[in-house]
Parts: C-alpha cells; structure tokens; sequence
C-alpha cells in the first residue's frame, strides 16, 4: 500500500470507506455514529484542494482508508481518519497519521491534534499506542474549544469524547510506503 493524494473521482470511494469504517460502532451501542453520513463531496474536495486529504491505496491503486486534516491553531488536526474493516489491523491508519505529522512538520506545525471517543477501543486507546496523549480542559487551545462546541451541538456528547495530541518532532522522517 502507499499513501498519496485523493484524487478527485475518489472522493465517493472515501464516503464508501467512512460507512464501512462506522459499522463497527453498532456494535458497542453506538448506532447513531454507525449511521452518520460521511462528508459530503464538497467538503471533501475543499480538503483534497488544499492538499490535506490522502488516500491509502490498495495494490490497485484503489483507496481503502483516508485521512483529511486541516491547520488549527498550531497544529494539523485530524478531522477524520477511516480505514475499511478489509485493511484494518495493517498499519494503515498509523501510516497516514505519519504522512499527516510529516506535512505538519513541513507546514511549520508543532503537533497533530483530534478529537475522539474516550472508551471506544479503535479510538482513543488506539491513539494513545501511536503516541497521542489526553489534553486536560486547560490545555485546550481556542480552536480545540471550538470544535469540541461543534461535536456537542451535532450530539457527540452522549459519550465521553477528549481532545488528544502528539507532538511532531522537528528532525526524522516518515514512510509515505506500507510494506506489502
């Protein structure tokens, strides 16, 4: 697999990624969040235009996980990132958050951001391996608050959500490839 920019006919295979990538969450009682539509096209293709939006691509160059992220406050923050249940458990998601950290170092950017489910096992405690830690509410940044206002107003709340952060080294580099 090889990490690379989303081209713009792939932006319905990314929705196709996002719904597989949510059925999951049935599974641990969340349904609402199995059922939420992934981004629309426009709002992809604003990500893929300004260059933060990737695309995992399978040995068919087809995408099978995606990543899109946008600059807040000082850091590149990860507005989503879905990997389909076929690729899962390969290192793909970790690879595309590193694509990510190796462009907000280029960007001049000190770290990664997100927010997330806190008990979800595919979610925080899965950042947390890739070196992501919990931000306590003073550490928040402006920006941090504003989507975490958002995710409340679109009723994410219902379950224990936190804002995580890793920090990107200014020297060292990344691999764009996956082995396989």
């Amino acid at each position: 697999m090889r990490i690379r920019p989303a081209a713009p006919a792939e932006l319905p295979a990314l929705q196709d990624v996002e719904r597989a990538a949510g059925a999951p969450f049935r599974d641990v009682g969340m349904p609402d969040v199995a059922d939420d539509e992934p981004p629309a096209p426009d709002v992809l293709e604003r990500y893929r235009r300004a260059g933060r939006c990737w695309v995992a691509a399978d040995e068919r160059d087809r995408p099978v996980a995606y990543l899109i992220a946008e600059p807040v406050d000082d850091a590149l923050h990860v507005e989503q990132v879905s990997v389909h249940p076929d690729a899962a458990r390969r290192g793909v998601g970790r690879a595309l958050l590193d694509h990510a950290a190796a462009h907000a170092r280029e960007q001049g950017l000190t770290a990664l951001t997100l927010t997330t489910f806190a008990d979800v096992p595919w979610n925080a405690p899965y950042y947390a391996r890739l070196g992501f830690r919990t931000l306590g509410e003073p550490e928040l940044t402006p920006g941090l608050r504003r989507i975490r206002a958002e995710e409340a107003g679109h009723g994410l709340d219902r379950w224990p959500r936190v804002c995580m952060r890793r920090d990107v080294p200014r020297t060292g580099g990344t691999s764009a490839r996956l082995p396989g």
